[in-house]
């Protein structure tokens, strides 16, 4: 079953066959992520626990899923941790989890979904790529942030072998409206043979 839908995540062609998706998969979901050895939430949630200046301000966990990334960022050291998600079955999950704030859905035909300068940070954890967000999510989140905010977020082999989504992220770079503090390619499901880099970017 796992591959079955691991299969289907990348063939997902628009954002409501992707909610859809992720509305079926989510009372699976962890366990058989687990089984794949999961890392990219504990990359990123250490790598931002490095970086952010406040531990305890709010953090948005934006495409949160099942809460897998809000564990991660509690663990990590994170105290006030809110959730987004497309997916009602996801949000339920990660309510479960008790490590959330607040849990909001995303509305997918709504163009600006997060208040702006709400977040002093953001994470995008396994959220940005194929089957996923499209490119365009790097934009939605990093408009939202204010000047020296920083966004964490993740690229998996799939992501990375497409140019729109490492494109999206440079042309941020190359006008000089955001800057890299930490990029590291490492696993990302190993049970899949699939890596990612996670990134954490500063807003300029």
């Amino acid at each position: 079953m796992s591959d079955s839908f691991f299969d289907k995540v990348y063939e997902a062609a628009d954002p409501e066959e992707t909610r859809a998706l992720y509305d079926a998969w989510a009372a699976s979901y962890d366990a058989e992520i687990a089984d794949n050895g999961y890392a990219t939430p504990g990359r990123v949630a250490d790598a931002m626990f490095r970086f952010a200046k406040s531990h305890e301000a709010p953090l948005l966990d934006y495409g949160c899923g099942t809460g897998l990334s809000g564990l991660a960022l509690k663990l990590a050291g994170f105290s006030t941790i809110d959730g987004m998600d497309p997916s009602q079955e996801m949000l339920d999950g990660a309510r479960r989890k008790a490590v959330y704030r607040t849990l909001t859905p995303i509305d997918l035909s709504d163009p600006d979904p997060i208040p702006a300068g709400a977040y002093e940070a953001i994470t995008c954890i396994g959220v940005i790529g194929t089957g996923a967000a499209p490119a365009s999510t790097l934009d939605l989140v990093m408009h939202v942030l204010p000047k020296g905010g920083l966004l964490g977020f993740s690229l998996n082999d799939h992501a990375l072998a497409d140019p729109q989504y490492e494109g999206a992220l440079n042309s941020w770079l190359d006008r000089g409206a955001a800057n890299v503090l930490f990029r590291e390619y490492g696993p990302h499901l190993p049970g899949q043979n699939i890596n990612s880099t996670v990134y954490i970017i500063e807003k300029a």
